[in-house]
């Protein structure tokens, strides 16, 4: 599967958990169940997964710890708060461009509605293979 194709997936997995546990709950309890609802699909999924980075040739172990890798291809940013900084998108940015990775989803399980909690952030990924009904 390509990023995109992953990311129908994981915001098909996070409305699910979304809907069935509604906001208010820790990270880590969406965490969990968002991992278990996108590994029944069939899709390699890390949980906080160390990421090492390059600073001027030297390589850190631990240069940031990701929520969730889906395919490793994919970074998911989890939150649980009453409203999303920019800050959260910027963090996630950042984590797409030191691990080389394309795509990511910032998700707040703590809105009340999840369509308003979900920012797509990309790093150099084509715009052109964009769904349609992909959230922004």
């Amino acid at each position: 599967m390509d990023e995109n194709q992953l990311g129908t997936v994981i915001l098909t997995a996070a409305y699910r958990v979304h809907t069935e546990l509604g906001p208010g709950l820790f990270e880590s309890v969406y965490e969990a169940v968002l991992a278990y609802e996108i590994r029944n699909k069939g899709i390699e999924v890390e949980r906080q997964t160390a990421v090492p980075i390059f600073y001027r040739d030297v390589k850190f172990e631990e240069g940031f710890r990701a929520d969730l890798i889906v395919g490793k291809k994919v970074i998911l940013e989890l939150k649980s708060v009453e409203n999303l900084e920019k800050v959260h998108a910027k963090k996630l940015l950042t984590q797409l461009r030191l691990s080389g990775m394309h795509l990511g989803y910032l998700i707040n399980f703590g809105a009340p509605h999840l369509k308003s909690g979900i920012r797509r952030v990309v790093n150099g990924l084509s715009e052109a293979s964009i769904p349609r009904n992909s959230v922004s």
